[in-house]
């Protein structure tokens, strides 16, 4: 039987999110084995894109499943999820990191200076290293079934100011392209 992408997104976001450990997504000449994600449950979760509902911005995530929902943070990073759930049921699982198995040579030229092990270490890296940008928001990914990770560590988010606590990132436990755990910084007064 052949898995498609849909079959993979198809579902709540917390039970796609650690299946999609070890599978490998190829994009702009590259594919990376997925090591590191983080499950975001649409309206039910304050961390989420859709917490407030559908915007132009977010639209991508209210479906269909099985596509990218590419955002830009910071003025200068692309983040990439994989929209899951059903039509109209917004949820993505964030696309962490992982390591380079293809195309390392193209990689290494969208991240001069990073050494293998970071070259798609943390979801604005995972995007350079495949050449994710807006223009791939909507977009249907090659994602096809890899090398089974056998155990699996989950803990709180990263960076998250709402909701931060929940043990929703799961990530392949102890691989050395998973991103360092680093909470939000508190906000300044002020700010």
């Amino acid at each position: 039987m052949r898995v498609t992408v849909v079959d993979w997104a198809e579902g709540d976001p917390l039970e796609v999110a650690p299946r999609l450990l070890g599978a490998v997504l190829t994009h702009g000449g590259v594919s990376v084995r997925l090591t590191e994600v983080e499950a975001y449950a649409g309206p039910l979760d304050p961390g989420s894109h859709a917490y407030r509902g559908r915007t132009p911005r977010n639209a991508v995530m209210f479906g269909p499943p099985g596509r990218l929902y590419v955002y830009f943070v910071y003025g200068m990073h692309h983040c990439a999820n994989l929209v899951t759930g059903s039509d109209g049921d917004p949820g993505a699982v964030l696309l962490r990191a992982g390591e380079v198995v293809a195309g390392i040579d193209r990689a290494r030229s969208r991240r001069p200076g990073s050494s293998d092990r970071d070259l798609a270490r943390g979801p604005a890296r995972l995007c350079r290293a495949l050449g994710i940008d807006l223009g791939d928001n909507g977009v249907r990914p090659e994602l096809v079934p890899g090398e089974q990770v056998v155990q699996i560590s989950r803990g709180p988010r990263v960076g998250l100011r709402h909701a931060a606590d929940l043990p929703w990132r799961f990530w392949a436990t102890g691989d050395p392209t998973v991103s360092p755990y680093r909470p939000a910084a508190p906000r300044r007064a002020g700010r």
